[in-house]
Parts: C-alpha cells; structure tokens; sequence
C-alpha cells in the first residue's frame, strides 16, 4: 500500500456561491485522502504516484486491486469538513444539506467513504436569510462547493516535508 513518500500532499480547502436570492452556502474542508481526488474531467489531480519521484499517479482503484493482501488496518487519513448555509433549515434539512454535500466528496475523491478513510461533513445553517428556500436547492449546492472546496485544497497546498503537492506536479 502506498506510502508517505508516493503521497501527494493534501491541505485545506474553502469554496461558496451565493445563488441569485442571496443565499449563500460555503464549504471548509480538511483533506487527507486515502482516494484519488480527481478534477471535473475525471483526471487525478492528486493521489498515490507510481515512484517517491515520479510525476505518475498510480490510481487507488489499481492500487486496491492489486493489494487486497496488504490493506491498511487503521483509519489515518480522512476528509473533514463542515458545509455551511445562511438559509433556514430545520434540524433535518441541516442534515439532509450534509448528506447532499457528501455527493460532493464522491465526486472529487475516488473511491470515497473506504474503511481507511474518516470521511465526515458538519452542517450548520445559520438562519439570517429569511425567506424561505427548499433545502434540496440548499443541498444540491452543497456538493458543488464540498467538491469545489476539496479541489482548492489539493490545489493550492504547498509541498511540504517531502510531500509534493499538486502545484508543484503540474510545474
């Protein structure tokens, strides 16, 4: 399984939109994956390499298929974050934005959610927007700026102790 010295570094992220009625929803996110994170083409942007020197990215489902006898035991990597609205939602609609917004992390980090992984979003709704908005809006939006967010984590990290960064791959 992959090492610290095939890794590319992780870091932390923020992305947010406010959509026409002025609703804002934003996202904060800490990310150290076991998955590939990928860019909206599907491409990975940052994950495993094939060699400590290489610019080659090995892909975990590769690396998956071919390790299964050398899985790792514990849970050292994750992605944690929180999404955030200004909109009402109720305690439900709070944790229904949160379970959108985890659509998000799929999307940009594959394969997502893996034992080895802490995968977690927070929500919170602040509730100053008064008008009402249906939460589903509220969390199709979330993903979109959990993704984002995790891309710009990845993205402007900077190598750090060895662990080259996504920026410095793509110099």
């Amino acid at each position: 399984f992959p090492d610290v010295n095939h890794a590319t570094k992780g870091g932390i992220g923020s992305a947010s939109i406010r959509l026409n009625n002025g609703v804002i929803v934003a996202a904060l996110i800490a990310v150290n994956a076991v998955g590939d994170v990928v860019d909206a083409r599907g491409e990975i942007i940052a994950g495993a390499r094939v060699s400590s020197e290489g610019r080659a990215f090995a892909g975990m489902l590769q690396i998956l298929d071919h390790s299964m006898d050398q899985l790792p035991t514990g849970t050292t990597n994750t992605v944690i974050g929180v999404v955030a609205t200004n909109a009402r939602l109720s305690k439900d609609e709070v944790n229904h934005m949160a379970l959108m917004g985890q659509d998000g992390l799929a999307r940009a980090i594959r394969p997502a959610h893996t034992p080895f992984d802490g995968d977690t979003l927070f929500a919170l709704a602040t509730s100053t927007y008064e008008s009402p908005i249906p939460a589903a809006v509220v969390g199709a939006f979330a993903a979109e700026v959990v993704t984002q967010a995790i891309l710009n984590a990845v993205l402007n990290a900077d190598s750090l102790a060895g662990v080259i960064s996504a920026r410095d791959l793509m110099k």
